[in-house]
């Protein structure tokens, strides 16, 4: 399965949630495939998509918000894999962790992670994460609901063949822009649900 095809899949699934992306090729795909407000890019922030989602699911572990989805890929997470034992600690009930995991860095030229050596999966549950795991799109569509029916914090490992998608444009919309427009979704989502 490439990263374009579990893209698809969370899009699916994750139309109503907030969404925090890592950057790069994660981002361009995701909105190739389906941009929406809930999504928040974080583009030239790498290693923080799972800093910030686990600060938004404890900001909303009161409101109606279900849950906080970020996706990550293996080699952002290895830039801060902190983020496994503050997750583990701090326990926000909310947060879902998809991981994609292509053993890849995709914006240079798919350079090896460690992720081939490093079962990412086993260092969130060690760190008290729950697991889930997939590796192809029918596998990815099922557990993916239950990671979300799951008290976080989750963590859903999916494995990736390397490469990007070919022939997706650039995110090149302004990243203030695309905070707001993601802070607007975020309101009006906490009012409906209120």
């Amino acid at each position: 399965m490439r990263r374009i095809d579990a893209l698809r899949v969370i899009a699916e699934h994750t139309a109503r949630l907030p969404v925090v992306v890592t950057c790069a090729a994660s981002s361009r795909e995701l909105a190739a495939v389906a941009d929406r407000p809930n999504q928040l890019y974080l583009l030239d922030s790498m290693g923080l998509a799972g800093s910030v989602a686990t600060g938004l699911a404890l900001a909303l572990a009161d409101t109606p918000i279900p849950r906080v989805v970020t996706i990550e890929g293996d080699g952002s997470l290895l830039m801060n894999p902190n983020v496994l034992a503050t997750g583990g600690f701090l326990r926000p009930d909310k947060l879902v962790m998809v991981l994609l995991d292509n053993a890849v860095y995709g914006a240079t030229a798919d350079l090896p992670t460690y992720a081939d050596a490093i079962d990412l999966g086993a260092l969130a549950e060690a760190a008290g994460w729950t697991v889930r795991r997939a590796a192809d799109p029918a596998e990815l569509a099922a557990e993916l609901p239950e990671a979300l029916a799951t008290n976080g914090p989750v963590l859903l490992h999916v494995r990736l063949e390397a490469g990007n998608a070919p022939n997706v444009p650039k995110l090149l919309e302004d990243p203030v822009i695309l905070g707001r427009r993601f802070q607007d979704w975020l309101a009006a989502r906490v009012g409906e649900l209120a």
